[in-house]
């Protein structure tokens, strides 16, 4: 006979889900992690903690996600807008194929850097749960905001966010 004992099958549930958890996963208030990505197009890297000083704009895409196709033409404007005000935006593929995210970006263009993270390396670090995920970085390089997914009608505040980190004052937020 088979006997079920709940409280041990909800213990193993939470040990399971416990096991899942990134170990370093970044959330908002915390110091964004230090991650060191090639460039999807193999020209160099972008390192994180080399951004220290300006408004990081970090957002997570994949070719097949139909969100991010949207969001491409938003970060084009606010790059082309704001870019340089000390915003940097960066646009992680996490495609396992590169010429996923190549044939992505012929079809939706980008002004703005783009980087691969074939072995999702910084999307753990940043517990990435969604297509796409964006993390408002400030000047002391602090996640200030999360949003996931990506409708246009969220454009007005993802812009108004990034300005308000625009607009802080460089010596009060402990950068440099």
């Amino acid at each position: 006979m088979l006997v079920v004992h709940p409280k041990k099958i909800a213990l193993f549930g939470v040990f399971l889900a416990v096991l899942s958890m990134p170990l370093f996963a970044v959330e908002r208030g915390e110091i964004s992690g230090n991650c060191t990505l090639p460039l999807l197009d193999g020209s160099g890297n972008v390192a994180l903690n080399e951004l220290k000083g300006k408004v990081v704009y970090l957002d997570f895409w994949a070719s097949w996600c139909g969100p991010c196709a949207k969001s491409f033409p938003f970060m084009n404007r606010l790059h082309d807008e704001l870019g340089g005000k000390d915003l940097a935006i960066i646009g992680v593929n996490l495609d396992e194929n590169p010429e996923d995210g190549q044939a992505f970006l012929a079809q939706y263009p980008a002004s703005f850097t783009i980087a691969a993270d074939k072995g999702e390396q910084c999307a753990r670090l940043f517990d990435v749960k969604a297509m796409p995920s964006t993390y408002l970085i400030g000047r002391d390089g602090v996640i200030r905001d999360v949003h996931l997914g990506f409708r246009a009608d969220e454009g007005k505040a993802l812009r108004e966010t990034v300005e308000k980190l625009l607009n802080e004052n460089p010596s009060a937020t402990g950068a440099k």
